[in-house]
Parts: C-alpha cells; sequence; structure tokens
C-alpha cells in the first residue's frame, strides 16, 4: 500500500499507516522532519521544484529524479506500508504513487492505475513531467501521459486529503 499525503499531514500519515518507507518530493531548503519511525535508509529525499518546464532559478524534476525513485520503489518488499509526500500532497506525491504503481504493476493497463488514482484523489494533478519522464523510462511508450491526461486536472484545493493506493487491487490483482 502507497498512502500519499501532504507535508502538513506527514507524522500522522506515518503514524496512522505504520508506514516504514518514505519519499520526500519538495523543494530544496524546505525543512523535512523524518518521522522517527522511519529509518534514514528508508527514507528517499529527492529535492525539486513542482514545474514542469525549466524556469530561472527553479530545479525542474529530471531524469536522475525518477531514476531514484524507480530505485527505491524496486526495493521496497511490500511488507510494510510506504508513504510518499510532498508540500501539498497533489502533485509531486501523486505523480510518484502514479510511478510507483506503473512500475510495480507492469502489465497493468496505465488508464487503470490513473483511474485508480483519480478515485482515491479527486485533487490528484500529477506533475505532467515527472510522469513523461517515467513513462519514456519504463518505456510505456506515451501510455503513462495519455492516461494522466485522459484523467484531467483534480479538483482545486490547497492541500490534498491523504489518500492510500492500494496497487494490487488497482492493477486487477488480488
Amino acid at each position: 500500500m502507497i498512502t500519499v499525503c501532504s507535508l502538513a499531514r506527514l507524522s500522522e500519515t506515518v503514524e496512522r499507516t505504520g508506514a516504514r518507507r518514505l519519499v520526500t518530493l519538495i523543494s530544496a531548503g524546505t525543512e523535512v522532519r523524518r518521522p522517527q519511525s522511519i529509518a534514514a535508509g528508508d527514507h528517499l529525499f529527492l529535492a525539486f521544484n513542482d514545474i514542469t518546464a525549466p524556469a530561472e532559478g527553479l530545479t525542474p524534476p529530471g531524469e536522475i529524479h525518477v531514476r531514484q525513485l524507480l530505485d527505491f520503489v524496486g526495493a521496497w518488499d511490500r511488507a510494510q506500508p510506504m508513504v510518499i509526500h510532498c508540500f501539498a500532497g497533489i502533485s509531486r506525491s501523486t505523480a510518484a504513487a502514479y510511478i510507483s504503481a506503473c512500475a510495480l504493476s507492469p502489465h497493468a493497463s496505465e488508464v487503470t492505475l490513473a483511474k485508480a488514482l483519480r478515485t482515491a484523489s479527486p485533487s490528484a494533478t500529477p506533475n505532467a513531467r515527472l510522469v513523461a519522464l517515467a513513462d519514456t523510462l519504463l518505456g510505456r511508450e506515451g501510455r503513462m501521459t495519455a492516461a494522466v491526461k485522459a484523467i484531467g486536472r483534480g479538483a482545486d484545493a490547497y492541500e490534498g486529503t491523504p489518500f492510500t493506493l492500494d496497487i494490487a487491487a488497482a492493477a486487477g490483482r488480488p
């Protein structure tokens, strides 16, 4: 299970879910206190801005960030839940959750996984650049990008409500 939340809801979400792995996707310089229950080696910290195109003075998500995410998720034994968060729990973290679902379910339909994301989170608006980079790295030939585009922009929200994406159920596995 992957649970997505905002920075403000991080500690309570980790405690509630019993997560033992954590992915942080946040702008450089943002203070993030790793919950005590998460070992340092089980925390992936990716620093970049929530943008979809290069902009002066900002760091866009890059291939290296997606590769690190894929490696981290690929090493997850799924025995304990994982929490993925960004600042608002709407864009970077939902993209990372979708990317993780696609990576962990290589034969699942991108559309099915995107629809599961939308059902779990009405406000999810996955960062298009992150999804496009993962689409290429996972060899999904544009299907991830098209599926996220098809679910459209999520409902307006300042902060996303924490949600859990059951990857096995989303992929149609028991």
